[in-house]
């Protein structure tokens, strides 16, 4: 139940290590700062309690005296004099009179203790005396005579006894905490810059390209990550120069020796059948360590042009009407894409050639869009793919077994496919026709607006 609990927590957290590293620290100078508003408080609230009964006390002791000393005459306007300077008034007590008692909180009980503690145990307080609202505290007069003897309730206004600790220090803290947010947000975003580019590095690389250098500054521990990076970047790049190197080497080292013996069987007066099966062979040895080579072969140089899809297919189906294999072309829609030509005709060639070795007849082609993204695909009546196949033939040197005696091949053409389409952006995708058959789609990137 516990684990249920923490992964619906997790789902609805943000998704982002700034976001959460934000989140977190943001908590923790709340709770930060409610601790210390709860320690302070309670700290002060007896000193301050304390404080405030005193000034009551002396106020009270003060006005008392004034009274019992003032000359009767001149009592009424001592009383008025207290009520519009000071604010503070003075009324007899009564049985009958309609008070309203403290609010019970920590700060009142400890001022009302206080108050009494140094008044007398017969000191009564109200919020309000009469709808009249104020710090109301009742004190009495011993006097000789009656008239100026008895209880009297004396008010004082309530902001200047009760001032709550919170309003007091709610603008400051506000301002405080908004700063501390603003400085954890800055702190954890230049922490999440470095880590961002490296997730975008890393994602250059998986396509096959080059990625631009990262920063080696800023943290000592983001600092050796990034220099580790950039140095594996840069093994990389040099492994696969130096495959593409070797495997031009062996290419042609191999192919010299393989025109010298085709040449030499054409020569040699034996069989034509057996001369046309030894130059087949030959030629499907030569067919295999060209598709080595375009394999390793690196599309990065080639600069991108935005290209016509129909226009790329109808020249590859004329060249193929030209050996006999007339190729149909439907455009049912104008799909211009930003790509590197040369790579893509490679690619589309391969679909067409795996179709003419798997299905046995010249395929179509069909150029449009699809949810507003360039389409280009290759469409055959052959055996098709298995869905379950489908991902595993687009790894290096893998053929169907239903393929392994029926056709030679060396099993990279699909692969050569999928990474020339993801070096583009693009997305190779391996489905069933309707009827029976394949559909080898090729999705590019929509051409940005401007």
């Amino acid at each position: 139940m516990a684990s249920a609990r923490g992964r619906s927590f997790l789902v609805g957290a943000p998704s982002t290590l700034l976001w959460r590293i934000f989140l977190v620290v943001t908590l923790l100078m709340l709770a930060s700062v409610a601790v210390w508003s709860a320690i302070f408080s309670h700290f002060d609230q007896a000193s301050r309690a304390a404080q405030t009964a005193q000034t009551v006390v002396s106020i009270i002791n003060l006005t008392r005296t004034a009274l019992l000393n003032a000359d009767p005459g001149l009592r009424k306007d001592l009383l008025l004099d207290l009520a519009t300077q000071e604010g503070i008034r003075i009324y007899p007590a009564e049985a009958d009179d309609r008070i309203t008692p403290l609010e019970d909180s920590t700060h009142v009980k400890m001022l009302t203790t206080e108050v009494r503690h140094q008044l007398g145990p017969e000191t009564r307080f109200a919020s309000s005396w009469e709808g009249l609202p104020g710090f109301w505290v009742s004190f009495h007069i011993q006097a000789d005579d009656i008239e100026n003897a008895g209880e009297f309730w004396f008010m004082l206004p309530a902001e200047r006894v009760i001032r709550p600790h919170a309003l007091e220090w709610m603008w400051w803290g506000t301002a405080a905490l908004t700063l501390a947010m603003l400085g954890a947000y800055m702190i954890v975003s230049r922490l999440n810059r470095p880590l961002k580019a490296l997730a975008t590095a890393a994602r250059t690389v998986g396509r096959g390209e080059v990625p631009a250098h990262l920063s080696e500054s800023g943290p000592a521990e983001l600092a050796e990550l990034a220099h580790a990076f950039n140095q594996m970047s840069h093994d990389l790049q040099e492994l696969d120069a130096d495959r593409a190197l070797i495997l031009a080497g062996v290419s042609h080292d191999l192919r010299t020796p393989l025109a010298r013996l085709r040449l030499g069987i054409e020569m040699c007066g034996a069989d034509p059948v057996d001369v046309d099966a030894m130059v087949s062979d030959i030629e499907d040895m030569d067919r295999i360590i060209g598709q080595f080579l375009a394999f390793s072969r690196q599309d990065a140089e080639e600069a991108q042009e935005i290209t016509d899809l129909a226009g790329l297919a109808n020249e590859l189906a004329g060249l193929y009407a030209r050996r006999g294999f007339p190729i149909h072309v439907l455009a049912t829609a104008n799909a211009m894409a930003q790509v590197r030509p040369q790579a893509l005709r490679r690619a589309v060639t391969n679909l067409i050639e795996n179709a003419l070795r798997y299905a046995g007849h010249a395929p179509e082609i069909a150029v449009g869009l699809l949810d507003g993204r360039p389409m280009i695909e290759v469409l055959d009546r052959g055996p098709g793919i298995p869905t379950d196949e489908i991902e595993r033939v687009k790894r290096p040197f893998t053929r169907l077994e239903s393929a392994r005696s029926d056709t030679k091949g060396s099993g990279l053409g699909l692969a050569i496919v999928d990474r020339i389409v993801r070096g583009q952006h693009g997305e190779f995708r391996l489905l069933p026709r309707e009827g029976g058959g394949l559909r080898a789609c090729i999705l590019l990137p929509a051409i940005p607006k401007t």
